[in-house]
C-alpha cells in the first residue's frame, strides 16, 4: 500500500496492509495537516485532523464495510462505537458495500 500511495504522491501516510488476498487500505495526505491515528483494523483508519493555519480539528474515518451481507450488522457497529468517541466534526470517506 505504501508504494501504491507514495505513487500517488502523498509523502505522508496510514497504510493497513492487506489481508491475505484482500486490498488494504491507505490513507495519505499533503503537508499542512497533522494527523494523529486514533483507530485502525483492517475496515477503516480512523484519525484526528489538524489544519495547521485554521483553528479548527476533525475527525476523518476512511471505511470499507463488510461485503458480505450477514456480516454487515458489524460494520454498522463499528460506525456508532466510532461516532460516540467522536464530538467533533465528522466526514466519512466509505465503500458500504450495499
Amino acid at each position: 500500500m505504501e508504494t501504491i500511495r507514495r505513487q500517488c504522491g502523498f509523502i505522508n501516510g496510514i497504510d493497513v496492509d492487506e489481508e491475505g488476498t484482500k486490498g488494504g487500505l491507505s490513507l495519505g495526505w499533503m503537508e499542512g495537516l497533522n494527523l494523529t491515528l486514533k483507530y485502525f483494523l483492517k475496515s477503516h483508519i480512523d484519525v484526528k485532523v489538524e489544519e495547521e493555519n485554521e483553528m479548527v480539528t476533525w475527525r476523518f474515518t476512511g471505511f470499507y464495510g463488510a461485503p458480505v451481507e450477514h456480516d454487515r450488522k458489524e460494520s454498522w457497529e463499528l460506525l456508532r462505537y466510532l461516532k460516540r468517541r467522536n464530538n467533533k466534526p465528522w466526514l466519512i470517506i466509505e465503500d458500504f458495500n450495499v
